[in-house]
């Protein structure tokens, strides 16, 4: 043995100096990475065949292995971090030899770029990662960040610590646009950082909030690293649940946990929301307090101008939260007494399967007993308790084809239970109910008669739809029916737009407001997957920023708007109306919603186009395409490139080696914590990149294996590595922000100033971690 060392462990340290060596000689990442790969496999398989790496593997052939496994000890619990004292033998550290280890790894390789990389089940949500950047960098490039700043300035500013707290909550913006950490801190370090020091501002307080504001992006949705976390959550912890239940002897994952091990990105959206509010609000916390014990070290700075017409402090309570509250409660409250709900008449010609027991009761003496003591005695007997009732009824029915007769009867219990008003003309009243109080707040001293029609509208239409419209009303006849109400309550809502427009704060925030809404509502809720919502986004943000060019260059912005206002009408159609024109008994009606979609959608095509005309000849589309580029194949080299090197790791046992090691705590909490400690660490020196496609496979089956909720596993990492980020002396946020700021600020204003911030996110983690609702409460009460 080479120093006293096990083969397995000299391999190891020979990858990980190879991997640490490579990128800090300065060669591009995906470049070293796969580079060290290739190297160490070299080094490892030279030393292996000079007969200087021996691996002491456990003898499985001897009586004492023998005899442990036959008290009822598991083979794969196993190991010589457990049993030391088991008989062992000498066996090079590539078995077979290493030709065998190299012909693998490439057989291997090409299987899992293909599988992860290339035509795999996450390729899809893969590309939400390209268009999310894209999103950010034309909000970046365009120039609307830099709004959003001026903006918050003059709002927070007169606040102690205001200019630190606009800081907070444009990063949080920004955070919610791009999800790239160096992005957002270069941004912020250009645009916020001098302001900050001209108006007298703590070096370390200005450095500070601007490197942790930045690190949001790690965590608020959409974030990028939530995207690439959860590409891999789901396989690990589908795969290591299936092998915890089968090790206590159950059929499958579903049989023991009572649930599928499933973990989507979008659930991981969710879950990431709380945690991400959170850190954001102790950062802008502690900023105020801050500045409340070293008011000249955060003065307050006042704005030049006004952001838009006097309110008194009851008027904007009133009408900025007072009447949408209302109003939002109200369509709440209205739900749950079901005058507000689906009008739906769609039947299943197959009945619902019946209804079965919370647990699967038929399974072995081992699999109930590990049941037992993963949910409690008390659910095990009311799984039994129901199963019987279900057996003694006949059994469950598993589903059937209804009768022309169970089709009517189904039907008419449909109809008669239907809301009389429905979802979708609710929250489209809610939607404009908002839009006037806003307009009336926005402006308090104008003529509120054309607002009041506008709501007179709103009422009408609510009247109308609970009097002449129900479930079986065809589309075109509620079009039809609404169209009056409708036209009154458009009316006042365009009157209220042109007020709102009027207010600086609403006009820069309102519509990236609106799109990062638009964004997070449609995963968050359920509506769709992250992919289609990134491209949502994408375009969103093309035409948004072809509207503030044009803006900008006193040209008509009226082809974005009405292309907006078409993708409106193109979703609101394709929701209503059947566009199948193809299907037997298509009639007027369907064939009029189809035109009015297709038209809707080629000239919400066409504003698309022309905003990227827009932007291209601004000179913004091009930089943005490019840098959209660099940094998506950036994160595709890097995806390849670590799978090389994580084969690497496998081919010689590093892998097992890794996770009977951690394995050998016998404490998950044990095992959790060294591994979060671990990352944190490296964290320093690694990009969350190279994180999660080269550390986060080898411990994910230990981490993913247990009865950690994966939500919160996968949550918790995502902050420890945001809190690397921050961590001198190699956090990378400290070296983005090095770099734009100017001579009069050193290192040690940055790292002093982020200190505090390294504190709070340490505070947060352990708040998530012994308050794990936090992650877990916003998928609780969102369906999925």
């Amino acid at each position: 043995m080479l120093f006293g060392l096990d083969g397995v462990e000299i391999g190891l340290i020979i990858v990980f100096l190879t991997l640490f060596s490579a990128i800090l000689s300065g060669f591009p990442v995906a470049f070293a990475i796969g580079g060290s790969g290739v190297i160490s496999f070299g080094i490892i398989a030279a030393l292996d065949s000079a007969g200087l790496l021996v691996h002491q593997a456990i003898d499985s052939g001897s009586q004492a292995y023998r005899d442990l496994v036959a008290s009822g000890v598991a083979e794969d619990a196993i190991s010589v971090f457990r049993y030391p004292e088991l008989p062992r033998y000498a066996m090079p550290v590539f078995d077979r030899g290493w030709e065998v280890a190299l012909d693998r790894n490439l057989s291997f390789i090409v299987n899992r770029v293909n599988e992860r990389v290339i035509a795999g089940a996450s390729i899809e949500t893969l590309l939400a990662v390209l268009m999310f950047v894209m999103m950010g960098i034309v909000l970046e490039r365009s120039k609307i960040a830099d709004d959003l700043l001026q903006t918050m300035a003059r709002v927070f500013g007169p606040l102690p610590g205001g200019l630190a707290v606009s800081i907070v909550v444009v990063g949080a913006f920004l955070a919610a646009s791009t999800g790239i950490v160096g992005a957002t801190v270069v941004t912020m370090g250009l645009l916020a950082l001098p302001t900050m020091l001209r108006n007298n501002y703590s070096p370390e307080l200005a450095t500070g909030v601007i490197a942790a504001s930045g690190t949001l992006g790690q965590i608020i949705p959409p974030s990028i690293v939530i995207v690439l976390l959860g590409t891999l959550a789901g396989d690990l912890y589908s795969t290591a649940q299936e092998a915890r239940a089968q090790s206590f002897g159950c059929t499958d994952a579903l049989t023991y946990l009572g649930e599928p091990a499933v973990v989507s990105v979008g659930t991981l959206f969710q879950a990431a929301l709380l945690p991400g509010i959170l850190l954001a609000t102790l950062y802008a916390g502690y900023a105020f307090v801050y500045a409340m014990f070293n008011p000249h070290k955060a003065p307050p700075v006042q704005g030049e101008g006004s952001i838009g017409e006097p309110v008194t402090r009851r008027e904007a309570f009133t009408w900025y939260l007072g009447v949408p509250a209302l109003l939002i409660v109200a369509i709440i409250g209205f739900s749950q007494i079901n005058v507000v709900g689906s009008q739906s008449t769609v039947v299943s010609s197959f009945s619902d399967a019946g209804e079965s027991a919370s647990l699967r009761t038929n399974v072995g003496e081992q699999c109930q007993a590990a049941m037992i003591e993963l949910h409690g005695q008390a659910a095990w007997d009311a799984a039994v308790a129901q199963q019987s009732g279900i057996d003694a009824a006949g059994g469950a029915d598993r589903g059937h084809r209804l009768s022309e007769d169970e089709m009517a009867v189904a039907l008419q219990a449909k109809i008669d239970n239907a809301a009389p008003i429905g979802t979708g003309i609710a929250i489209i009243a809610v939607f404009f109910g908002i839009v006037l109080a806003w307009g009336r707040a926005t402006s308090p001293m104008s003529d509120p008669v054309p607002l009041y029609i506008g709501a007179g509208g709103i009422v009408l239409g609510l009247i109308v739809d609970a009097l002449f419209i129900g479930p079986t009303t065809s589309p075109g006849a509620t079009v039809l029916m609404m169209a009056i109400p409708w036209a009154i309550m458009l009316y006042g809502a365009a009157l209220a737009t042109r007020r709102m427009a009027t207010n600086e704060l609403i006009r820069v925030v309102f519509p990236p407001l609106v799109l990062i809404v638009a964004v997070l509502g449609s995963i968050l809720g359920g509506i769709t997957n992250p992919t289609p919502a990134a491209a949502l986004g994408a375009a969103g943000a093309i035409m948004l920023a072809a509207f503030r060019k044009l803006r900008e260059q006193d040209r008509s912005p009226k082809v974005i708007l009405w292309s907006t206002f078409a993708v409106v009408v193109m979703i609101l159609v394709g929701i209503n109306f059947d566009l199948r024109t193809g299907v037997e008994g298509a009639g007027a009606e369907t064939w009029i919603a189809f035109v009015v979609a297709q038209a809707a959608y080629l000239y919400a095509l066409f504003g698309l186009l022309f905003a990227c005309w827009v932007l291209f000849r601004a000179g913004v589309l091009s930089p943005a395409v490019r840098e959209t580029a660099k940094v998506t194949s950036m994160v595709f080299t890097i995806l390849v490139a670590s799978q090389l090197l994580n084969l690497v790791v496998i081919s010689f046992g590093g892998e097992h080696y890794i996770q009977q090691l951690l394995q050998s705590f016998d404490n998950e909490h044990k095992v959790f914590l060294v591994v979060m400690l671990v990352l944190f660490v490296l964290g320093f020196v690694l990009d969350f990149l190279e994180i999660i496609y080269i550390v986060v496979p080898i411990v994910g089956p230990v981490i993913y294996g247990g009865s950690f909720d994966p939500k919160w596993v996968t949550i918790m990492i995502a902050v420890n590595l945001q809190t690397s980020f921050l961590t001198p002396p190699f956090g990378f946020a400290l070296f983005y922000l090095r770099g734009v700021a100017p001579a009069s600020v050193t290192t040690g204003h940055i790292y002093r100033g982020v200190l505090p911030f390294v504190l709070i996110q340490m505070a947060g983690l352990a708040l998530l971690w012994f308050a794990p609702g936090i992650v877990t409460i916003v998928p609780d009460l969102i369906p999925n």
